[in-house]
């Protein structure tokens, strides 16, 4: 198969895009490499991109916002090629990790820290959803100063693969959840962003963190992966958490599965006065049984990851604090990129997250 690009066809400025054709279609189809538009621009040369459940969320029609036509992908490091004028964070040869939010830096929420909601037309989730991603050889990141975090010496792509997205919402949900030392702390999924919180989650000095996860595979890998969290099922998860807590419930609860059952879990393990921290994304509106909570007088925080700590998380990589490489269990070529999302969609194999390499 041709490569994502040869010298002859970067001479001709076109690489292969994986694109959002229409719901239920992507396709692997041939771009013009993207230029800049702004002076805040940068092109990147993207050498590794990871599939997210958000693309697989676009592919089934659920993302009102994607635009068909549009290069998915928003999760990936590489190469900074050329910056605009008003660039002065990153420079070309700079390695990078991207951000999957586009924010101006300036607005009212962004000061705050609310990037998520900056008021830009193209700020929040832009890149691989409403404006090309990264599912390709290059890319074009709008609002660089913010978008593109400098990779540390010593920290490989596989390390810092997962910064810009799915470890930077652990971190963020981790944040916001008000984890004390000593907490009992209950997460629901063990999927990637369920491990990536349990990651980030531990960084707090809790006391003990419980794992819900019905998929035994998963539960598994939660043992190998982090042995000082107790995995279990969610028909042992509420005597679990009895057990292991001093005050009737879990002190901080993340649910990271997205489902109706998992929504329950959430508010039933926790203790009176905890905060449940929502950050899965879910298909259909989720009941809140306010009698039954009646006296429980919990905190809920719901949400999409504000992502602005990723120069933190990557000194953390650095440090030796925060490793999601073994999530890497299986990689690919840009070429084979439909075997790659035929696997991850079926949870084949043991997969937690799959690597695409966009140079080969």
């Amino acid at each position: 198969p041709a490569l994502p690009y040869t010298v002859e066809k970067r001479e001709g400025k076109i690489m292969l895009a994986y694109t959002y054709v229409e719901k239920g279609k992507f396709a692997l189809r041939e771009k013009a490499i993207p230029r800049l538009q702004d002076p805040q621009d940068a092109l990147v040369r993207v050498t590794l991109a990871s599939i997210c459940t958000s693309d697989l969320h676009i592919l089934h029609g659920s993302v009102p916002r994607a635009v068909p036509g549009v290069t998915v992908g928003h999760e990936m490091v590489g190469v900074v090629e050329a910056v605009g004028p008003q660039v002065t964070a990153v420079r070309p040869g700079d390695r990078v990790a991207v951000n999957v939010e586009t924010f101006c830096g300036r607005c009212f929420f962004c000061e705050r820290g609310y990037v998520n909601n900056c008021t830009d037309p193209n700020g929040g989730w832009a890149l691989g959803c409403r404006i090309d991603g990264g599912q390709a050889a290059f890319v074009r990141v709008p609002y660089a100063n913010q978008g593109l975090t400098r990779i540390p010496e010593g920290v490989s792509d596989r390390k810092a693969l997962l910064v810009g997205d799915v470890l930077a919402t652990g971190f963020w949900a981790a944040r916001i959840g008000e984890i004390h030392p000593g907490d009992t702390v209950l997460i629901l999924g063990a999927g990637p962003t369920g491990l990536c919180t349990l990651l980030c989650a531990l960084l707090h000095a809790p006391g003990r963190v419980i794992v819900c996860e019905k998929d035994p595979q998963r539960r598994a890998f939660v043992r190998a992966f982090a042995p000082q969290a107790l995995a279990v099922g969610p028909e042992e998860v509420v005597e679990a958490v009895r057990a292991n807590s001093a005050h009737g419930g879990a002190d901080a609860v993340f649910e990271v599965a997205g489902s109706p059952e998992s929504f329950r879990l959430a508010w039933l393990c926790a203790r009176p006065n905890a905060v449940v921290t929502i950050v899965a994304l879910y298909d259909a509106p989720q009941v809140l049984p306010l009698p039954d909570m009646y006296g429980k007088n919990l905190t809920f925080k719901t949400g999409g990851v504000d992502g602005c700590d990723c120069g933190e998380i990557l000194r953390r990589i650095a440090a030796g604090e925060l490793d999601t490489e073994p999530l890497l269990t299986h990689t690919y070529p840009l070429t084979r990129i439909e075997e790659a999302y035929a696997l991850f969609a079926a949870r084949r194999d043991g997969v937690i997250k799959v690597a695409v390499d966009c140079q080969a």
